[in-house]
C-alpha cells in the first residue's frame, strides 16, 4: 500500500489534537480519525439541555496537568482561571454543624475554619506541612513530565526528598494520612484525591491510590485546579485550530477498525469506516492511538498484529467484546457525572459560609475518611454505598461566559462528581442502578442543604428539570471508554518501573521495553499517545506530546 501520510493518528481528543499540532507543525502528514462527529472526545462543551443556552464541560471540567509550555509551542491561546476557594466540606459532630473552609487567598479564614472544626490549629499546621511537602514534589516532578522518562532512581533523586519519596512512592497513603492527621474530615478531604475515579482505598497496597493523589496535586507544578474560561470545549477547539494550522488533517465520523502495524518494507495501514459506512485503509509510517490500551490490542488483533498472542479482545471488563466481568480484570471506571443547570444556588444548612463561597471551590459531601471507607466497603460488596460521597463544582461561578445572554442572572451550572460507584454496580440492571445511585448522591446533598436541590433545579424547553446523569457504562457508550475508564486504564508513577517494563504491568498486554518516552508498544511503529500511556490520565496533553516526540526523535 502507498503511504499517504507519515501519520495516522486514531482518535481525536485532546491529547490526539496535541500529537497533530506538534507533528504538523514539523511538516509531517498527518491525519486524524475521529468516530464521532467532533473532535474533543471528553474535553467538549455541549448544549445538554434543549432550549437552553448552557454549554457544559460534558465530562471533564478543570484543567490542571496541562503544560503551558505546550499550548505556548504549538500558539495555543486558552484562559484558565484560578479559583479562590479551594474547597469547602460541611460537617456534624457533637450537636454542632459547621463547614470546612480552605480559601486560598485568605490564611487567616481557612486557619479560623480548622479551629471551627478541631478546637485547634494543630491540623492545619499538619495542613501546612503535608501540602508544603507535595508543593516542593510538584516543583521537581512536573518538569519531568514532557522529558524522556526517567528510571525510579532518577525520579527518586530528582524529588530528592526521602520522606516525600517514602509516603507518596512506597508506602500506602493511608499510613501518611494517619500519621500526619487527626480529624476525621480532614483526613478524607486529602484523601479524595487519591479516589477521583479510581476503585481503591487508603491502605491499599497495589499503590493505586498514591498514583492517583499524585497526578492530582503535581499539576503545572502547584497542584492548583483551574477554570477553561468557555468551558473545556474552548481548550479542545483552540487545540484543533493550533493543529489544522500546522496542516493535519481531520476525518470525523470515521471509526477505526483495524491497525496492521506493518513489518520489513512494508508500511503500516489502518482500516476505518468512513461517514458513509464504507471500509477503506490508509498507509503510514507511524500509527498514534488516543483510545485505550486494550483497544489498540483488540485493534492490533482485527489487523493481524502481534497483540493477538497477548490476547487481544478476550481482556476482561467492558469494551473488549462488550462484556463486562464484574470488575475482574480489566479496566474499570468508578464514578458518577451528573450536570445540572440551576435558577438559583441552594441555601445551605450551615449558615455562617456564603453559598458562592461553598460553590466556588471543589464543595465535598459525605467524604470524610470514615464515610469514603464505608463507601468502599458497601461497593466492594456489591451495595450502592449510603451514604454516597460526592463532590460538586460550580463552572459559572467562575466564568459566566458558558451560559447564553438569554439565561437568567442567578443561574448556574452545577457538576457532581460521585465516588465509589464502580461499572459492576451497574451491570445487572444499568437503567436502574443510575436512577438509585443518582438518588443516593442528591439525598447526600440534600442532607447538608436547608431547601430541596429539586426546588432549585431548572427546566428545559420540554418542562423537564435540567439534569443529566452518566455511569461508567455511558461513558463507555459515549466515548469508548473501557468499563468506564477516565483513564483508560489503572495510572502508573513517572517512571520506568524496574527490570525496563515502562509501566508497571505493561499496557493492554503489549509487550514494552524500557521505553524511552512512555508510550511505546511491542510493534515500533505503533505509539500510545492517550491517557492510557505512561504519564497519562487528565486533561493534559502530555502522552499526545510525548508520542510526537517519540516519532519526531526517530
Amino acid at each position: 500500500m502507498t503511504v499517504a501520510y507519515d501519520v495516522v493518528i486514531v482518535g481525536g481528543g485532546h491529547n490526539g489534537l496535541v500529537a497533530a499540532g506538534y507533528l504538523g507543525r514539523a511538516g509531517l502528514r498527518v491525519l486524524v480519525l475521529e468516530r464521532l462527529g467532533h473532535v474533543g472526545g471528553a474535553a467538549v462543551s455541549e448544549r445538554a439541555f434543549p432550549g437552553v443556552d448552557a454549554r457544559l464541560s460534558r465530562y471533564s471540567y478543570l484543567v490542571s496537568l496541562l503544560p503551558r509550555r505546550i499550548l505556548a509551542e504549538l500558539g495555543v491561546r486558552v484562559e484558565l482561571r484560578r479559583r479562590r476557594i479551594s474547597s469547602y466540606t460541611p460537617w456534624e459532630r457533637d450537636g454542632r454543624s459547621g463547614g470546612l473552609l480552605v480559601d486560598a487567598s485568605d490564611e487567616r479564614r481557612t486557619v479560623e475554619s480548622f479551629r471551627e472544626l478541631t478546637g485547634g490549629e494543630r491540623e492545619f499546621t499538619a495542613w501546612q506541612e503535608f501540602y508544603g511537602m507535595t508543593g516542593r514534589v510538584a516543583q521537581r516532578v512536573f518538569p519531568s513530565l514532557t522529558e524522556p522518562l526517567p528510571s525510579r532512581a532518577e525520579l527518586r533523586a530528582r524529588v530528592n526528598d526521602p520522606v516525600a519519596w517514602a509516603e507518596l512512592f512506597e508506602a500506602p497513603l493511608g499510613e501518611a494520612l494517619e500519621r500526619r492527621f487527626t480529624d476525621d474530615v480532614v483526613r478524607g478531604v486529602v484523601l479524595t484525591d487519591a479516589l477521583i475515579g479510581t476503585f481503591t482505598h487508603a491502605h491499599d497496597p497495589s499503590l493505586r491510590q498514591n498514583r492517583c493523589f499524585l497526578y492530582h496535586v503535581i499539576g503545572g507544578g502547584t497542584g492548583d485546579w483551574d477554570v477553561p474560561v468557555g468551558g473545556m470545549g474552548a481548550v479542545t477547539g483552540a487545540l484543533a485550530e493550533a493543529a489544522r494550522a500546522g496542516g493535519a488533517e481531520f476525518r470525523t465520523g470515521c471509526e477505526v477498525v483495524a491497525v496492521d502495524p506493518g513489518g520489513p518494507g512494508r508500511p503500516a495501514e489502518v482500516g476505518y469506516l468512513d461517514a458513509d459506512g464504507v471500509e477503506r485503509r490508509v498507509g503510514a509510517r507511524w500509527v498514534l492511538c488516543n483510545a485505550a490500551p486494550v483497544e489498540l490490542a483488540r485493534l492490533l488483533g482485527a489487523g493481524g498484529g502481534a497483540a493477538t498472542r497477548a490476547g487481544a479482545g478476550s481482556a476482561a471488563g467492558i469494551g473488549v467484546g462488550g462484556e463486562v466481568a464484574g470488575g475482574g480484570g480489566g479496566p474499570e471506571g468508578a464514578q458518577l457525572k451528573v450536570n445540572m443547570l440551576l435558577r438559583r444556588l441552594p441555601q445551605l444548612r450551615d449558615q455562617a459560609v456564603d453559598v458562592r463561597d461553598a460553590f466556588g471551590g471543589t464543595f465535598h459531601i459525605a467524604e470524610s475518611y470514615r464515610e469514603l471507607e464505608n463507601a468502599y466497603r458497601a461497593a466492594s460488596a456489591g451495595r450502592l454505598p449510603s451514604p454516597a460521597p460526592s463532590e460538586i463544582y460550580c463552572h459559572s461561578l467562575a466564568d459566566r461566559s458558558v451560559l447564553g445572554p438569554d439565561v437568567p442572572a442567578g443561574w448556574h451550572t452545577l457538576t457532581l462528581f460521585g465516588l465509589h460507584l464502580p461499572a459492576r454496580l451497574f451491570v445487572g440492571d444499568p437503567d436502574g442502578a443510575r436512577q438509585a445511585a443518582l438518588e443516593g448522591v442528591l439525598a447526600a446533598l440534600d442532607g447538608v442543604l436547608a431547601e430541596p436541590l429539586a426546588d432549585c433545579l431548572a427546566v428545559d424547553a420540554d418542562g423537564r428539570p435540567c439534569l443529566e446523569v452518566r455511569s461508567p457504562l455511558d461513558l463507555e457508550a459515549d466515548l469508548r471508554l473501557p468499563g468506564g475508564n477516565i483513564f483508560h486504564r489503572d495510572l502508573a508513577f513517572p517512571f520506568r518501573a524496574e527490570g525496563g517494563d515502562g509501566t508497571e504491568g505493561g499496557i493492554g498486554g503489549l509487550e514494552e521495553g524500557a521505553g524511552r518516552w512512555g508510550v511505546e508498544t511491542s510493534e515500533a511503529r505503533v505509539l500510545l499517545c492517550g491517557a492510557g500511556a505512561v504519564r497519562g490520565g487528565g486533561v493534559s496533553g502530555i502522552p499526545g506530546h510525548n508520542a510526537a516526540m517519540a516519532v519526531l526523535g526517530r
